[in-house]
């Protein structure tokens, strides 16, 4: 029996992080400013909260992150000369940011682990689930998975997160989820959560993704939750006690994604995520196809 949940609107963006992993760009640049092509990875963000209708979107930031709220506002300077010149094309892709969402900002303070993050939007959610987007990862609109998500939870309660497959050698790299197989073929419950566990010690290999949609009741785990790995408050150690225990905030299920995501975590990660993207752009794509082709003809023939 389909049961009826309260309807998502709220997003939460943790963007508190010091990038040192992009140093020294980073110095000076938050992170999540880094273009991806011609738009920052943050944007990309955004918009895929927008598209399964979050329109309420909190971004968890620290300091030195200024220019993320910039990019999210109106800059009436730089529109007014754009139009002046007619160049209504960029005047469109400049809005766009500023018409997204209605974005809300919240400071970290100290960098305290992703489950301290969650833990600092509980004043602007209250008593409603809500989904968490890490900007690590970009997921391709082509492919819904956080819509997807929002259907499993409204259905099932609960909280859901993301999974996907990877090499059992990959794993200490993520949260490692228990699972059982349920009705459907790309959902999966969720029955204990461990965060970058061993090889040898992960009860799979399906991993964490940064997508999350949450039961409010993680605020009151989080709040007794200790810091775990890292020295860290871990959202995962947080789900592990819901999965174990339904009574304080429903199940946890998984969605088992199979679609194309980009992680911009890493330099080398990042770097494929831009050739990708370009490679797929109409305005971009075919020279820069062309041009890839040739370029790593020349490479394969170098001694």
């Amino acid at each position: 029996m389909i049961q009826s949940h309260p309807r998502l609107t709220k997003a939460v963006i943790p963007a508190a992080g010091l990038g040192t992993r992009f140093l020294p760009a980073t110095k000076a640049t938050p992170k999540e400013m880094l273009p991806v092509v011609d738009k920052p990875a943050i944007q990309y963000v955004v918009e895929e909260a927008a598209a399964a209708g979050l329109d309420d979107v909190l971004m968890v930031t620290g300091r030195n992150k200024r220019p993320l709220e910039d990019h999210f506002d109106r800059n009436y300077e730089l529109e007014s000369a754009l139009d002046k010149k007619g160049d209504a094309a960029r005047l469109a892709r400049v809005q766009e940011s500023s018409d997204l969402a209605t974005m809300h900002y919240v400071r970290q303070g100290d960098p305290k682990g992703l489950g301290h993050a969650v833990l600092c939007a509980a004043p602007h959610v209250g008593d409603e689930p809500f989904a968490v987007l890490l900007g690590d990862d970009l997921i391709d609109p082509r492919d819904p998975l956080l819509r997807r998500m929002i259907e499993v939870q409204e259905q099932h309660g609960g909280s859901v997160v993301a999974l996907m497959e990877v090499a059992p050698e990959q794993i200490h790299l993520y949260g490692s989820a228990a699972v059982e197989t349920t009705a459907d073929s790309d959902v999966v419950r969720v029955s204990g959560l461990v965060e970058k566990p061993d090889p040898a010690d992960a009860p799979s290999n399906y991993a964490i993704i940064g997508r999350y949609v949450l039961d409010p009741h993680v605020f009151d785990v989080l709040r007794k939750t200790e810091p775990g790995r890292g020295g860290e408050i871990q959202l995962t150690d947080a789900l592990q006690q819901l999965a174990a225990d339904e009574t304080v905030g429903g199940p946890v299920h998984g969605v088992v994604f199979k679609g194309r995501r980009y992680d911009t975590g890493d330099r080398g990660d990042y770097l494929r995520a831009i050739v990708r993207l370009a490679c797929e752009r109409e305005d971009l794509g075919p020279d820069f196809r062309t041009w890839l082709r040739r370029y790593v003809t020349e490479e394969m023939q170098q001694p």
